[in-house]
């Protein structure tokens, strides 16, 4: 299939391509003029004896990360259901707790959970203690993506539902479940990728993240920038490509419906 033709007599994957590259260009030399000014003593040799501390770091986020992932996905989608029962109390208390996470900081969240709540109920682990704060913290957002999902679907597929005598499990299973999962994907993937950024606030209760490892660097070297410019580098090695993939999602979603 012959390309598309720009307005310029260009391919229209050439455009973009050269579009993309002079954009980058103009970043890039938006940095180097800042750091060139900026007149810095570069010491990377100091760093690099800790390569392997900052691997260790960033191999810890993706952990903690993905664990945070699949366990606030579980907590999203029971509060969800729970934010859509019959029960009055059940209602309340999925309310109460989505309101509650999604209106106070994370930094609060995790000083109150790890040195009251995992203290109370003897969670000594600071790995477990951070995988369930950023889990609870992150479920609050993806219950509230998954119930905008569910109640997306038409009431009359749920009327229909109920006609050829599904029971509510079926209905969620066969009818709501399916669609609703194709629309809540991509902001789900613009989730994750929140979550992992806000796994860097797990340092202040020293989990030996990748924040924390580059911290340790920076104490012991001196080197400040050396230290958190493979930090950031770390993060959008992670980052950048959840994010291409949740545009992608985002208009195959706005292409099918």
């Amino acid at each position: 299939m012959p390309e598309t033709p720009s307005p310029f007599g260009v391919s229209t994957w050439r455009a973009k391509s050269i579009s993309a590259f002079i954009a980058a260009a103009l970043v890039a030399a938006v940095f180097y003029f800042s750091f060139h000014q900026l007149a810095y003593a570069w010491n990377w040799s100091a760093v690099l004896k800790y390569r392997q501390n900052l691997l260790a770091g960033w191999c810890t986020t993706i952990f903690i990360s993905i664990a945070s992932l699949l366990l606030s996905t579980l907590i999203g989608t029971a509060f969800a259901l729970l934010r859509r029962s019959t029960l009055l109390p059940l209602r309340y208390f999925g309310n109460i707790y989505v309101e509650l996470i999604r209106g106070t900081p994370l930094l609060v969240q995790i000083l109150i959970f790890f040195y009251v709540v995992a203290d109370a109920f003897h969670v000594g682990n600071r790995y477990v203690a951070g995988v369930l704060i950023l889990s609870g913290f992150s479920g609050a957002y993806i219950s509230e993506i998954i119930r905008a999902g569910i109640e997306s679907i038409a009431e009359s597929q749920l009327e229909s539902a109920r006609a050829i005598g599904f029971t509510p499990f079926q209905t969620y299973r066969f009818v709501i479940f399916p669609q609703a999962i194709q629309l809540t994907l991509p902001p789900l993937v613009g989730q994750f990728v929140s979550l992992i950024k806000d796994s860097s606030l797990l340092s202040i209760i020293a989990v030996g993240e990748f924040t924390q490892a580059a911290r340790d660097v920076n104490s012991v070297t001196y080197s400040t920038l050396e230290a958190y410019l493979p930090l950031a580098i770390g993060y959008l090695v992670l980052t950048l490509p959840i994010s291409l993939w949740a545009r992608n999602l985002e208009r195959k979603s706005r292409f099918e419906s």
